[in-house]
């Protein structure tokens, strides 16, 4: 089997580790092929200042419709909420952390206004507005070791991550702290990972059985709210769902560039009818967008 992948540090830990568990339930030889996407080329630019969709993803996927790849890995909040037609997501092994955390040498209670905040996400700099934080905020790109020495090298005073990244890399000493999904909530699929293939391909059967139930319910809801109000990174939009004893918790946020509250849902159901939970809570929101 082919495997495309990014060529970042995260991207190859990530797809090596979905290789290995791909590994414990077949003896077929797995070959990487680095593929640079767009995203990759642009550095210079906020994300939410550019056409988004498909950033990350959009070569690997022609990739793997090509049939050039079995398979390619992603991160999933990377992947738009619409999939072409002739592709699936065949498998989401267990979700890791989808908190946010700081990396900064001080405490989010002891940064002082004025400080200077790293970030190219809509989302970060609503919620640093919303928790009344005046800080400068300032665009900053770049994988997460460059942004981590961006911090320590006083380019910055902090910046807000995904967790998930961090722990995958070995780079949790950098943490300072970590927020509540309430306090900083996430965006979509945040700490997920996803494997995708053509729906007809013959290796179907086995990517599916790395498949987490849990895990693939959470993020098939989290990304039906945000198919459904039809929105990406431009929009300041928190979502999370977690499954617990067979149920799913769902609390999204709408938030203005301003920081202020839009709009807010919370909402418990039965955890196999994460489709139906996630369209009831975009019906919800959708006269926000």
């Amino acid at each position: 089997m082919i495997v495309g992948t990014r060529g970042s540090k995260l991207a190859t830990t990530q797809t090596n580790y979905i290789n290995k568990e791909i590994s414990k339930i077949t003896d077929e030889n797995i070959q990487v092929k680095i593929i640079k996407t767009k995203g990759d080329k642009i550095t210079s630019s906020p994300l939410y200042n550019m056409d988004s969709k498909g950033l990350f993803t959009k070569e690997l996927d022609q990739a793997v419709l090509d049939e050039d790849v079995d398979y390619a890995v992603h991160s999933l909040k990377d992947i738009p909420s619409e999939l072409d037609s002739d592709l699936i997501i065949g498998a989401v092994p267990k979700r890791e952390s989808p908190h946010e955390v700081l990396i900064s040498n001080k405490s989010w209670d002891d940064l002082e206004e004025g400080s200077i905040l790293g970030t190219s996400s809509l989302r970060r700099e609503a919620f640093c507005k919303f928790h009344k934080k005046k800080l400068e905020l300032i665009p900053i790109r770049g994988n997460i070791e460059t942004r981590i020495n961006k911090v320590l090298n006083n380019e910055c005073d902090a910046t807000l991550m995904a967790e998930a990244g961090l722990k995958r890399l070995g780079l949790s000493d950098h943490i300072k702290e970590k927020f509540s999904l309430e306090y900083l909530t996430p965006p979509a699929g945040q700490g997920a990972l996803a494997v995708i293939m053509r729906k007809d391909s013959p290796k179907l059967n086995i990517i599916k059985q790395i498949n987490h139930y849990d895990s693939y319910q959470e993020i098939l809801c989290e990304r039906t709210i945000l198919e459904k109000l039809g929105v990406g990174c431009q929009v300041p939009l928190g979502v999370i769902a977690r499954a617990n004893n067979n149920k799913l918790n769902i609390y999204a946020i709408l938030l203005d560039n301003n920081g202020d509250v839009v709009s807010k849902k919370e909402l418990i159901g039965p955890i196999n009818k994460a489709q139906n939970l996630g369209k009831e809570v975009a019906k919800y929101m959708e006269e926000y967008i």
